[in-house]
């Protein structure tokens, strides 16, 4: 079971809540004044983007200068190439982009541009001029005869350097984009592709929304396109694919994202945790979808048979978005829904009766782990559900250990799959559990999380952040309090993706694997934390964790144990978070999928005052 470190503003917020009188009059004196900061916070986005790249992103002389020094004791520097293919821009878009290659700290570079118009203009004289003044560019006319992706892949082949970057017109490179790719890429010779954050320039080349990525996520890059603008391939790799397809009805660099990595997988694909590319575009609504349109469904459906997953069918949204439906084995494997009680029949009831009558999926046992149940009406309840012959009333008596309980009873279980489920939770919809058992059976796949909300519709769960109140916190529920429609910032509340770790409050997995690593450590985390072990525990056995937005249920958070915050309890929840920081400590602090420039101060995507990410020049800062 997940929870969250206690920190005096929780106490604080705890104690509000025990006193409804208080609890009126504070949401009536503040709500109106927060919701007055929040938009102002909001609105001022680039504000506080700013006072971060001079903070944080700015090389300084002494960076320059160590960067030098690293690259001259480098056995080997591999050529880059950067190609661009130019339609029509405006002169100063592209000389812009001409000057950001120029400005690149790594001295092995090559420009290849690739153009569309044979016209005597100002994009003209402006690549004459830079091709005279400097060897290493080179400009060619592309053939657009028979399309866009042929004049593409004709700049794909001046390039002669070991690897190739894509620059569009307009977009600039950091100075040190060429200096990070080429470290990563002599650092490990297995490396294939090479990706890094990215922002936006408005008109006037400021700087704002920057997209801080996760590192690789298949099921994330089948949504949307994570490599991005700037993302570096291996150039033999290109050759292999085929560069565009020729026929594309989605974004073209997504199709290839796709099909490199289909080629690579995903072992080769290696994630700068840094804004190296600012991409052209437009000043608005702060945090957006990825820049970039959705890859065709051919480019899915070819990256879904070269993987060996053809049995997946694309389909989509109610708001046109894509989304995969992962098959089901037919017949449809038995699953096994634990359910740890001890009485409070009035969220007991609503629970089983969601699972009984209200889920759609064919092979259901239910196992009500019972510790230590005694008022009538709940008893009553057992007595009505034994005439059930997919309910199992399952004695367990003895002190409060979640862990304990669920591991004896996943012990009695006959499902292949398991589904661990808090008694407070209630099913939503029909289908929640067909979506997760169809990731559960997933080769690579353990466990899988649901989407779970507050009874307002608000998101109580939505994946787990590891190291929440760094230096010294575990874990918490990432965007808590995000509307239930919402996409979420980058889209992310709305697709299938990986997480480090997921709440066990709702949580699928096949019974194989939870044995294989052990089950809950029900001697060191008897009640909190021991879902993110046993997460942790599956990512360290080489299992991946998803988490979908596509298996919805209510979550009444902890109503039926209470908080942890007195007395013995808060000792051994205080224990429990000692034990986490002993054995997962560099798993804390380094959540893949919470890039190192966001805070794990705040479960939501603030821009954190200290970078958990050690400059790759650092050592030479020094000397």
């Amino acid at each position: 079971m997940t929870a969250i470190p206690i920190t005096p503003f929780d106490q604080a917020r705890i104690w509000i809540r025990r006193n409804p009188r208080t609890h009126r009059l504070v949401r009536f004196l503040f709500t109106s004044t927060l919701l007055r900061l929040l938009t102002w916070y909001r609105a001022h986005g680039s504000v506080r983007y700013d006072r971060w790249i001079s903070r944080n992103d700015t090389l300084s002389s002494a960076d320059i200068a160590a960067i030098h020094a690293h690259i001259a004791d480098l056995p080997a520097r591999p050529t880059v190439s950067v190609v661009m293919l130019v339609d029509n821009p405006t002169p100063e878009h592209l000389r812009a982009s001409i000057a950001s290659v120029q400005a690149q700290l790594w001295p092995e570079w090559e420009l290849r541009i690739c153009r569309t118009s044979t016209a005597e203009d100002d994009v003209g004289r402006v690549l004459a001029r830079a091709s005279s003044l400097d060897s290493r560019i080179v400009c060619t006319l592309c053939d657009t005869s028979e399309s866009m992706a042929a004049a593409s892949n004709d700049a794909l082949g001046l390039a002669g350097g070991a690897w190739i970057v894509l620059l569009h017109p307009g977009d600039l490179l950091a100075p040190q984009a060429l200096y990070e790719i080429g470290l990563a890429a002599t650092a490990d010779a297995s490396l294939q592709v090479i990706y890094s954050d990215q922002d936006r320039l408005d008109e006037s080349g400021r700087r704002f929304d920057p997209w801080f990525k996760p590192d690789f996520d298949p099921d994330l890059l089948l949504a949307q396109n994570t490599i991005g603008r700037g993302g570096a391939y291996r150039a033999e790799l290109i050759r292999a694919v085929g560069g565009f397809p020729q026929v594309s009805q989605g974004d073209p660099e997504h199709d290839l994202a796709l099909r490199a990595v289909a080629v690579a997988g995903g072992q080769a694909v290696h994630h700068i945790t840094s804004i190296l590319y600012h991409a052209r575009g437009t000043a608005g609504s702060g945090e957006a979808l990825p820049p970039a349109g959705q890859p065709s469904p051919l480019a899915v459906r070819d990256y879904l048979d070269a993987t060996g997953q053809s049995a997946c069918r694309l389909s989509h949204t109610a708001s046109g978005a894509p989304r995969l439906v992962w098959p089901v084995p037919n017949p449809a494997p038995l699953v096994s829904i634990v359910v740890p009680t001890r009485d409070a029949p009035e969220l007991l009831g609503p629970c089983v009766d969601g699972i009984l009558n209200r889920t759609d999926y064919p092979a259901i046992e239910l196992l009500i782990a019972d510790n230590g149940s005694r008022e009538p009406e709940t008893l009553a309840l057992f007595e009505q559900w034994r005439g059930d012959p997919r309910v199992r009333i399952i004695p367990l008596p003895g002190p409060f250990n979640y862990s304990r309980i669920n591991n004896q009873a996943v012990a009695l279980a006959g499902g292949e799959i398991i589904v661990l489920l808090n008694n407070d939770t209630e099913v939503i919809g029909p289908g929640w559990l067909r979506e997760m058992v169809s990731h559960a059976v997933r080769p690579g796949v353990a466990a899988v999380g649901a989407k779970l909300l507050y009874e307002d519709d608000t998101i109580q769960h939505a994946g787990v952040l590891l190291g929440i109140g760094w230096p010294y916190g575990v874990a918490g529920h990432i965007y808590r309090g995000t509307g239930r429609n919402e996409a979420g910032p980058f889209g992310l509340l709305s697709v299938v993706r990986e997480a480090a770790a997921v709440t066990a409050a709702c949580l699928a997995v096949r019974r194989e694997l939870f044995l294989e690593v052990g089950g809950f450590d029900e001697r060191n985390l008897m009640v909190a934390f021991n879902d993110v072990d046993l997460c942790l525990r599956f990512r360290s056995a080489g299992y991946r964790n998803v988490w979908t937005p596509f298996a919805e249920l209510y979550h009444k958070e902890s109503a039926s144990r209470g908080e942890d915050m007195e007395g013995e309890k808060l000792r051994r929840f205080q224990s429990e978070i000692d034990f986490m920081r002993s054995r997962w400590a560099r798993e804390l602090d380094d959540d893949p999928f919470w890039n190192p420039n966001l805070s794990i101060n705040s479960l939501q995507r603030i821009l954190t005052h200290r970078i958990r990410r050690e400059k790759g020049w650092s050592a030479y800062l020094r000397r």
